[in-house]
């Protein structure tokens, strides 16, 4: 006779395990693996360029590099020495006040754009981003001539308006994406409320809209201070900025790499502070959006 085993009513039935989720573990550590060498593969020539600073210039220059010399600040020395503070207050000024105008000029056109759009927004985006299409070199000659004519050759504050127009398309249309997330019923609230344009922008937008703000502001930032075309060609002794003041270093009588890598550590340390302190909102603002 046959017997039938039956299970316990009791027994607690087999949970199926799902199919894949093995391999979307091994495909997720196999994606991390890979972050982490692109962003080492990143980091390594800053790194070594940090290094490279704090060796003499005999260590700097062998082939291949000794990385057991022993490490000095003689570079820093002789960068401080040359006197660099006009050049980086130079950069900090134009960097800074045209920063602030492109949040301030961004800030208005998203709003115009994103929450009280006009008729064909869509082209006026457009017609913002075919700004950014010429090459910089292909206006660099007009405006030489044009700064030339009014007499604002080597002037901070002609750099100060250059950089504001060169930041403003790419700002205006992060602005756009950014106050694009503003609820629209926390702004009718406030209108019912009262409260005007400029009390609406302050208390209402500037809080909600701070990541992204902090974002563009940044990334402003960032472009304005390692720009050097405009300004290698347009400012001289008196406007210079950092970067121009970089160039310097390479002359006819050899390029000493220490020194170079000592100067170029110490100008980029403003913006590496910059986005240190701001990286939270940097986050915040550039996934703003991201996940509806």
């Amino acid at each position: 006779m046959t017997q039938t085993l039956s299970a316990p009513a009791d027994a607690a039935p087999a949970v199926p395990r799902r199919p894949g989720r093995a391999t979307k573990g091994r495909g997720g550590a196999i994606l991390g693996v890979v972050a982490w060498i692109v962003g080492i593969a990143f980091f390594f020539p800053v790194a070594w360029m940090v290094f490279t600073s704090l060796h003499s210039e005999q260590a700097a220059a062998t082939n291949p590099p000794d990385v057991t010399a022993p490490l000095t600040g003689a570079g820093y020395r002789e960068f401080f020495s040359t006197n660099p503070w006009p050049y980086l207050i130079n950069s900090a000024t134009a960097s800074v006040v045209s920063t602030v105008l492109v949040v301030v000029l961004a800030m208005l056109a998203g709003y115009a754009l994103a929450i009280r759009p006009v008729r064909k927004w869509s082209d006026v985006l457009f017609f913002f981003l075919t700004t950014k299409m010429l090459p910089a070199v292909a206006g660099l000659l007009p405006v030489y001539l044009i700064a030339q004519k009014i007499g604002m050759l080597d002037n901070i504050w002609l750099m100060v308006i250059l950089y504001t127009a060169m930041n403003l398309p790419i700002a205006v249309w992060m602005m756009h994406s950014f106050l694009a997330e503003v609820p629209v019923a926390i702004l009718e609230a406030a209108a019912l409320d009262g409260a005007r344009l400029p009390t609406v922008m302050r208390r209402v937008i500037l809080p909600i809209a701070s990541p992204g703000i902090a974002a563009t502001a940044l990334i402003c930032f960032i472009f304005a201070w390692n720009e050097m075309l405009f300004a290698r060609v347009l400012t001289g002794v008196v406007a210079g900025t950092a970067p121009v003041f970089l160039t310097s270093f390479v002359t006819t009588q050899g390029l000493f790499l220490a020194k170079v890598c000592a100067a170029a550590t110490a100008i980029s340390i403003p913006v590496l502070v910059a986005g240190f302190a701001a990286q939270n909102k940097l986050v915040q603002g550039l996934s703003l959006g991201a996940v509806k």
